[in-house]
Parts: structure tokens; C-alpha cells; sequence
């Protein structure tokens, strides 16, 4: 049976991505899929960059706003419904575009990951908590080093959440185990969006600087507000920062100095992320035009339109 054919943009924060999958869809008659793990909660619009409708420009995105912020999103789960998005798109005669900065989440839609539910090991997590509290994290992320040194090196030693659970894994497994010699599921194209460090760095901290503007620090107040102080999804970049700010704990100053270090960080390790687990083409979102690096990725997709011969029709 033929693949279905897709168009996958991934790369770190601010580089691009979005108006690259607008573009992209608009000449290729496309609708994007969100690759975001942020971005399917409701109400955390400006802390997970959503596209807005002036934006998207009537481009249909799907996996967006699926569940309130204290719902659980499991990999999982975030596969099967990209998977009915993709397919919904293509039946209709409209080339899927993936586009999104969350590695993991694109890994699962694009290979044939097999999901093996396992019960949390109670008695371990308390044991590895006590353990945290006793001696501190960075015991708890030295053993994480020796056990799994790739998934130490993406973990800060003071995320003792993130640190436990990859240890639960590297010493049980994952409670949602994907296997490791996955087959490709779709026929894809995949571009890795990058821009030089300096670069990036200034349109993040630029990024920053407009989000806080466009109401950020409201945005937060509103989810606090409605009982989701206490939940994953308020752990993410963007919204965690600006909670000791609400407390009046830090200053408003201090409050955006945080939240641009972390969403550099945060890029940094995206890229690391994508060189190691995806084989895609690298485009320069940097120091050319937009138009030229856009330019780079529509002939691109234009030979991998034609490859497939993609729904009979001509390219705008």
C-alpha cells in the first residue's frame, strides 16, 4: 500500500516555522497539523505562540485547543488523533503539513511507535522523591547520567520531576514504551528550520518582549485563576516563568530576563534534539530574506509534489 505523502517543518522557537507552513499550505493547498505539545491546551494562546486567525489566513490547523489545561496528553494519545488529522486532510485531496517544535511528538507521528502501557511504580517514585530530598538533585541526575547520559544531557538537575521520571524509565521502562526500530509511516519531506545563535537569540528575546505585551502576564493570571496553577501544562516555558512575578516573588524585570534565558535554552536543546533524531534538509532561516530561504523549501516540496503526483492538479 502507497504512504501517504506529507510535509514535515520542525525547528526551535521564533524561527519560522509558522509562517513557513502558511505559506506552504497556501501554495500547495494544504492544512497544517500542530506538532506543539503546548499548543493543544485552551487558554494558553500567547505563552505557546498559537497561531492567531489574522495568521493563519484561513489556513485550516488541526490539533489545536483539544483539552483544558488540567487534561492529560499523553504521546499516545497525541499520535492517534494526528494520525486521523493527517488521514481527514488527504481523503479530502489536501497535502498535510506537520508543523511544530516538539520532537518527541513528531517522532510519533511520523514512525510506527508501539505504545505499551505500564502501571507507575509507586513505591519507586516515592523512593527516588525521598532520595531528592535527602541528598538533592544533582544525585538523582548523576544517576540518570550513568543510566541514560543522552536524556541527562536535555535535563536541567534542578527539574527533579523530569529527572525522576527518566529515571523511572531507564530502570523500568517507559510507562508509554515506543519500540526502537521503528518503520516510517508516511511518505514525508522533512526540513529543519536553524538560524544562527545570535540571530535566533534576538528574535526570541524579541518574541519575549511582544508576548508580555500582548498580554501574557494576564493570560497566566486568567489560568491561575481558574485552578490550573497545580498542573503539567503550567510547567511549560512561558507560563512557569511568569507565576513567581503574579506572586510578587521576582520583579517584572527579572520575570522577562527568565523567561528569555529559558526560551533560549529551551531553543538550544531543540536543535540538539533535531540533529540527533531527524534526517531532514537543513534550511537557514537567518541572515537571508524570508523569501530566499523560503524559496529553498518550495522547490522542495514542489519536486516531492510532483513525485507523488499529488491529487492531479497544478501548482499555484
Amino acid at each position: 500500500m502507497e504512504k501517504t505523502p506529507v510535509i514535515v517543518i520542525v525547528g526551535p522557537t521564533a524561527v519560522g516555522k509558522t509562517k513557513t507552513g502558511i505559506e506552504l499550505a497556501k501554495a500547495f493547498n494544504g492544512e497544517i497539523v500542530s506538532g506543539d505539545s503546548v499548543q493543544v491546551y485552551r487558554g494558553m494562546d500567547i505563552g505557546s505562540a498559537k497561531v492567531t486567525v489574522e495568521e493563519a489566513e484561513g489556513i485550516p490547523h488541526h490539533l489545536i485547543d483539544l483539552c483544558d489545561p488540567d487534561e492529560p496528553m499523553s504521546v499516545a494519545k497525541f499520535q492517534q488523533l494526528a494520525r486521523h488529522a493527517i488521514d481527514d486532510i488527504y481523503a479530502r485531496g489536501k497535502l498535510p503539513i506537520i508543523v511544530g517544535g516538539t520532537g518527541l511528538y513528531i517522532r510519533s507521528i511520523l514512525y510506527d511507535y508501539e505504545f505499551v502501557e505500564r502501571p507507575v511504580n509507586e513505591t519507586l517514585r516515592a523512593s527516588l522523591e525521598d532520595e531528592a530530598s535527602r541528598l538533592g538533585p544533582d544525585t538523582l541526575h548523576d544517576r540518570l547520567r550513568e543510566l541514560d547520559p543522552r536524556r541527562a544531557e536535555q535535563i536541567h538537575p534542578n527539574n527533579v520531576r523530569r529527572v525522576i521520571r527518566a529515571l523511572e524509565v531507564a530502570m523500568q521502562g517507559d510507562a508509554q514504551a515506543m519500540n526502537s526500530t521503528p518503520s516510517e509511516h508516511y511518505a514525508y519531506k522533512l526540513f529543519v528550520l536553524h538560524a544562527d545563535r545570535d540571530v535566533l537569540y534576538e528574535r526570541i528575546n524579541k518574541r519575549v518582549d511582544v508576548m508580555l505585551a500582548s498580554g501574557l502576564v494576564e493570560e497566566v493570571e486568567r489560568l491561575l485563576e481558574s485552578g490550573y496553577g497545580d498542573t503539567q501544562a503550567m510547567r511549560a516555558i512561558g507560563y512557569k516563568e511568569v507565576v513567581p512575578y503574579i506572586e510578587g516573588r521576582v520583579t517584572e524585570e527579572r520575570m522577562r530576563e527568565t523567561l528569555k534565558q529559558h526560551t533560549r535554552q529551551f531553543a538550544k536543546r531543540q536543535l540538539t534534539w533535531f540533529r540527533h533524531q531527524f534526517d531532514g534538509i537543513w534550511v537557514d532561516m537567518g541572515r537571508k530574506s524570508f523569501e530566499l530561504s523560503y524559496k529553498n523549501i518550495y522547490d522542495e516540496v514542489e519536486g516531492f509534489f510532483r513525485k507523488f503526483r499529488l491529487f492531479e492538479r497544478d501548482i499555484d
